[in-house]
C-alpha cells in the first residue's frame, strides 16, 4: 500500500490509499467510506482485490489523515466529488468500478450520473436512492456528539453501544479491530472518533445528506451490485424492491445478520463482489 496525496481545490491536503496491484493496468476499483469513517475499513478488503485491481481508497475531506474543513457548509457529497476527481486526475485514472459504503454509494450514483464514461460498475455497500428516515435519524442521534474516551477498552464499549445491534455476534477481537479503525488520539492523548465532529452540521439539512436520487436511478447505465443488511435502517426491503423494479438488471445481495452496514468481510459479500467486478473487468 502507497500512501498518495492531494491538493483539493480549495487548498486542503488530501490522503489516499492506493494499492498498485498486479500491473499498471489493471482495473481501478475505487473504494468510497460511509459518513463518519475512513479509508482504513476497507484495508481488509483492498488487500484482498489488489491481487486482481489497482485499488484507491482516500480519506474523504473531514476524515481521516484528510484536512478537516474550516467550514463545514463543504461537507457536502458536490464538494466530496470534486476531490474525488482532483484525486483520480492526479492518478491519471479514467475508469473506475466504485465499492460505495453508506454515503459512498450516493457518491458513487451521483458520479456514475454526471459521468457516466467514468464510472464502470458500482457496488452499493447498505444504501439506495432513498435513505430510511428511521436510519437517518439515528445517525444523528451519534453523528459528531462521541465523547473523547481515556482508553481502547473504552472506546471499544463506545463503539458496541452504537453498532452491536448492526453486527451482532463478532468476536471480540474483531470488535477491537473496528475500534483501531475507528479512532485516533487527539492533541491532548484523548481517543476519539477519527472524524470531524462537524460533519454532523449538514445533517440539519435533510436533502443535502440524503438527497432523493430517484430521478436519476433509471438513468444509471453501469452494471449495479447492491448489498443490503438484513436488519438495515438505512436501506428498506421496499425501497430495494422499487430499485429493482426501475432498474431490472439489478443484482442484490442480502447480508444475514448484518444491519447497516455490512462489514464486506462476509463469506457471502466477498464473493458477490468477487464475481460481480470480474464480469466488467
Amino acid at each position: 500500500m502507497a500512501e498518495y496525496w492531494y491538493d483539493s481545490h480549495d487548498g486542503l491536503r488530501l490522503f489516499s490509499r492506493v494499492y498498485s496491484g498486479p500491473a499498471a493496468d489493471a482495473p481501478v476499483v475505487l473504494c468510497l467510506h460511509g459518513l463518519m469513517r475512513n479509508s482504513r475499513d476497507f484495508g481488509d478488503l483492498a488487500t484482498h482485490l489488489a491481487a486482481r485491481y489497482r485499488v484507491i481508497a482516500p480519506d474523504i475531506r473531514g476524515r481521516g489523515l484528510s484536512d478537516r474543513d474550516r467550514n463545514f457548509n463543504n461537507y457536502t457529497i458536490p464538494v466530496y466529488l470534486q476531490d474525488v476527481g482532483a484525486l483520480l486526475a492526479g492518478l491519471g485514472v479514467t475508469s473506475v468500478s466504485i465499492v460505495g459504503t453508506s454515503m459512498g454509494g450516493l457518491m458513487a450514483m451521483v458520479l456514475a450520473a454526471t459521468e457516466p464514461p467514468l464510472v464502470a460498475r458500482i457496488v452499493l455497500n447498505d444504501v439506495g436512492p432513498e435513505v430510511d428516515p428511521a436510519g437517518l435519524a439515528r445517525i444523528r442521534g451519534y453523528a459528531g456528539k462521541t465523547a473523547p474516551v481515556k482508553s481502547w477498552a473504552e472506546a471499544t464499549a463506545q463503539v458496541r453501544a452504537l453498532y452491536g445491534a448492526a453486527w451482532p455476534g463478532l468476536p471480540d477481537s474483531r470488535w477491537e479491530e473496528i475500534v483501531r479503525l475507528s479512532y485516533r488520539a487527539n492533541a491532548a492523548g484523548l481517543l476519539e472518533v477519527d472524524a470531524d465532529p462537524l460533519i454532523s452540521e449538514p445533517l440539519k439539512d435533510w436533502k443535502a445528506v440524503a438527497p432523493d436520487l430517484w430521478p436519476l436511478w433509471k438513468s444509471l447505465g453501469a452494471p449495479i451490485l447492491a448489498i443490503r443488511g438484513a436488519t438495515s435502517d438505512i436501506l428498506s426491503v421496499s425501497t430495494l424492491e422499487r430499485m429493482k423494479r426501475e432498474k431490472p438488471d439489478l443484482r442484490t445481495l442480502t447480508a444475514a445478520n448484518r444491519g447497516h452496514t455490512p462489514l464486506l468481510d462476509e463469506p457471502e459479500c466477498l464473493a458477490a463482489i468477487d464475481e460481480f467486478l470480474a464480469a466488467g473487468a
